[in-house]
C-alpha cells in the first residue's frame, strides 16, 4: 500500500491497557518511527489529534529560527552568558 505525504489516510486502532495504541505499521513507517521514539500529540479543538515524531518537530522549529542571527552561534553566547552570570554571583 503506497500512500503519498497528501493522501489523508484512516486507520481503525482500539485502546488498550493503560490507554496505549498500537500504531499501524504503514504509520510507523511514514512518520519513521521506531521503538522507543519519541512523539508530540496535539489535540486540536475540534477533538481530531495530529501526531508528529519528536525528531521532526525539533527539526521543524529548528528551520524557523536558522534566519534569527546568522553567523551567530547562539549556543556559545548562551553559555558565554550563564558563565558571566555565575561568576558575578560568585564574586558577590
Amino acid at each position: 500500500m503506497s500512500h503519498t505525504q497528501e493522501e489523508t489516510v484512516r486507520f481503525t486502532t482500539q485502546v488498550g491497557a493503560r490507554g496505549r495504541l498500537v500504531l499501524p505499521a504503514v504509520v510507523r513507517k511514514r512518520l519513521a518511527l521506531n521503538e522507543g521514539d519519541r512523539v508530540v500529540l496535539t489535540l486540536e479543538p475540534d477533538g481530531s489529534m495530529r501526531l508528529v515524531g519528536l525528531k521532526e518537530q525539533v527539526r521543524k522549529v529548528r528551520g524557523l529560527y536558522r534566519n534569527v542571527a546568522p553567523g551567530v552561534d547562539l549556543v556559545a553566547e548562551l553559555i558565554r552568558e550563564r558563565r558571566d552570570e555565575e561568576r558575578r554571583e560568585t564574586e558577590s
